[in-house]
């Protein structure tokens, strides 16, 4: 939520189902990109350590992207709303949402030919066309790929900390863009409250009970993440290649519009807790932890991760008859 002014969109991004880690995408073999093995020239050149970091660089990067996109608009909207900022203001809600929206397609397209673009440790990602073959993309966000369709667990602490660090540098960057607005709203370099910390990361109205905050979070995680997987499900009226971007646009809209008034539809914790980091450090002190007894914990980290777990395997179960979901390999193993 926007502190007592607006509630702000989230970073979301939209998920195919999944059946590995390997092989994120059936390159076309006449393709003339160079493979990093195969490279020539310096024996200490940086093509020999560049696939080493590429994945984890790539959510680093994606994150970062969709938190400039949606701080910003954030901060852009809501201090314009101050005379001494801007003589009109720059946006509207509809104009948040639209940011977020926007950004999540970015940091897909930045990252989903290289890690798989899961961009959220807790639910999944893009439909993005991005194989020659025209393959469908197999991506989904961190947790819920390891747990339902065979992602590296090795590899889940890696893209964790790199979305988390993402966000973190991301809204450290807006805030260093904004900090003179910042100053006029606050009334000071050295004031910093909830009004303009709520830009960052967010917060529940104040009606909004503990336990009414956490569902709120939860049903808009489960229900993004068992959408995303019926998008991608060929089984069932999966999106072509070509509408991907829309739909991920339909899909962050849709949830915005209808469940994002009440707490700000987190939905990313490391886009969330990131942003926390963030503001704790540059002089907000320790409220945004502090906030109704650990409310980022319970609400902005947590609930998205039961969320989007109670949707995929709400889906899996009742709904996906393929192979990559875990739930129907062990319904057709041998007794």
């Amino acid at each position: 939520m926007l502190g007592e002014l607006a509630d702000p969109s989230s970073s979301i991004t939209i998920v195919t189902p999944v059946c590995s880690d390997k092989n994120l995408h059936a390159w076309d073999d006449s393709s003339d990109t160079v493979n990093d093995e195969e490279s020539t020239g310096n024996p200490i050149s940086w093509s020999k350590y560049r696939p080493i970091i590429r994945e984890a660089t790539a959510e680093f990067l994606a994150v970062m992207i969709v938190v400039i996109f949606g701080i910003g608009v954030d901060c852009q909207v809501m201090l314009s709303m101050n005379t001494g900022v801007a003589s009109f203001p720059q946006g509207d809600p509809l104009t948040l949402r639209l940011g977020w929206a926007i950004g999540g397609v970015m940091g897909n397209y930045l990252s989903g030919g290289i890690s798989g673009g899961h961009i959220n440790p807790a639910v999944g990602d893009l439909l993005c066309p991005l194989t020659a073959t025209n393959t469908r993309v197999n991506n989904q966000f961190t947790l819920v790929l390891a747990v339902f369709r065979g992602f590296s667990w090795k590899k889940v602490p890696v893209y964790m900390l790199a979305q988390l660090l993402g966000a973190t540098v991301g809204s450290t960057v807006v805030y260093a863009n904004y900090i003179g607005a910042i100053d006029i709203v606050e009334g000071g370099r050295h004031i910093r409250t909830r009004t303009t910390a709520s830009l960052f990361c967010t917060y529940a109205l104040d009606y909004t009970t503990n336990i009414s905050a956490f569902f709120s979070e939860f049903l808009a995680t489960a229900i993004l993440m068992c959408m995303s997987l019926a998008f991608g499900d060929r089984s069932n009226m999966a999106v072509p290649a070509s509408l991907a971007p829309f739909v991920s646009l339909l899909l962050t809209l849709g949830i915005g519009v209808s469940l994002g008034m009440q707490t700000g539809y987190t939905l990313n914790p490391a886009r969330d807790l990131g942003s926390r980091f963030m503001t704790a450090m540059v002089g907000y002190g320790p409220q945004a932890f502090t906030y109704r007894n650990q409310y980022w914990l319970w609400c902005s980290v947590m609930a998205p991760f039961i969320g989007c777990l109670a949707g995929a395997g709400l889906y899996d179960v009742l709904l996906f008859t393929g192979k990559e979901s875990i739930v129907n390999r062990l319904r057709s193993s041998p007794p």
